[in-house]
């Protein structure tokens, strides 16, 4: 297991990168911390692949270092660092068992027969591979061949740390669950270092401890599952986490608060303070459609907004609002009546965010 620290890391496909548009993965600092359990999730292209790649040693970067346990490991291959790799796709030996292909690493290594058997009974145990050990591995389906693959990481002790690429993209829906669960007990039984690359954020939260949400080369936000959904830092990680994502309703600042058509949103002073005194090229307010209170009977003090859609979605039904020609989803539980015509709704200051150039605004102490 290894502290993995990402120091001024930066990558570009390109031999002559001229500005931030031409790297893949722009200057960074970050750590995993020895036996964490992490998520680096966003969306296709956003850089998560090039970086657990870096991570391993199968691409150098351009700029900066990685560092392991605080030796640098650039020029270290993926075997010298003891990395594990499960990709997008199962890795598995066709011809040989599965017994054979849990092998395989330790009888590189040079280890008695004895032990290996022991090591691969346990982790065969582990993963529900014991009826399938003396299977030839091209007569397993996928999902069974990507539990191999992980295993094969899993069986060596000297392991710095598990890196998993989008793992469960071939596995049928339905075992997706199955193996999400597997992987955390995985993770409590070793205190293996393991990072989680994928698109989807119910598989982040499920398997991870803290969260790395990656856009445009960058990481905007690192945090728990919750920190993410009550208080992201980036208006990205508003959008892209939660269902429906974030509100975002772009505003001018004016006397007492913010702004859009004829609607005031009053602020507190300390963030009137900030916004009077930057020079900020956008603003926008941020609420979660969970968070939006909606007013059972008619309530003048409330803002007023038209409902144009509803989506019963059987646990919980999703409604469309025009607000001052802002449109805003939200989310009422099943028993919650649907507001018909107009519903009074307001902005409790407590889940309501302003965002300067698409970061989050923080009252500074």
């Amino acid at each position: 297991m290894a502290e993995i620290h990402l120091q001024n890391l930066a990558h570009s496909y390109s031999p002559t990168p001229s500005g931030p548009e031409d790297y893949a993965i722009r200057a960074m600092n970050h750590v995993w911390e020895q036996g964490g359990a992490y998520a680096l999730l966003g969306p296709s292209g956003c850089g998560k692949s090039t970086l657990l790649n870096i991570i391993s040693g199968l691409l150098s970067p351009s700029e900066g270092q990685v560092l392991f346990d605080h030796k640098v490991v650039n020029e270290l291959t993926p075997e010298k660092r003891n990395i594990a790799q499960v990709f997008q796709f199962p890795v598995v030996y066709d011809t040989m068992t599965v017994f054979d292909n849990l092998a395989f690493p330790l009888r590189n290594q040079g280890m008695a027969e004895a032990k290996i058997h022991s090591k691969v009974q346990e982790i065969a145990e582990v993963l529900d591979l014991q009826n399938l050990l003396s299977k030839k591995a091209r007569n397993l389906t996928a999902d069974e061949k990507q539990k191999v693959s992980m295993g094969r990481g899993l069986v060596r002790d000297d392991v710095s740390a598990i890196l998993f690429d989008e793992p469960l993209t071939v596995i049928d829906p339905h075992l997706k669950w199955k193996l999400r669960r597997k992987l955390k007990q995985i993770h409590e039984q070793f205190n293996i270092t393991m990072v989680y690359v994928t698109h989807d954020q119910l598989e982040a939260s499920t398997f991870a401890d803290k969260i790395a949400v990656m856009y445009g080369g960058q990481i905007v936000q690192f945090g728990t599952p919750r920190e993410l959904f009550e208080r992201p830092s980036h208006t990205f990680v508003g959008y892209f986490i939660g269902s429906p994502g974030m509100n975002l309703i772009e505003v001018q600042a004016e006397a007492g608060g913010v702004r859009f058509a004829n609607t005031h949103l009053p602020l507190s002073q300390a963030l009137q303070h900030r916004i009077a005194n930057a020079n900020y090229q956008k603003l926008q307010v941020g609420i979660r459609p969970e968070f939006i209170h909606v007013w059972d009977e008619h309530n003048p003090d409330a803002l007023q907004a038209e409902v144009t859609h509803l989506e019963d979605l059987g646990t919980y039904k999703i409604v469309t609002l025009n607000l001052d020609g802002a449109t805003l989803k939200v989310r009422l539980a099943e028993d919650k009546p649907v507001p018909e015509g107009t519903a009074c709704i307001s902005f409790p200051s407590q889940w309501l965010m302003l965002y300067a150039d698409d970061y989050l605004l923080e009252v500074l102490p």
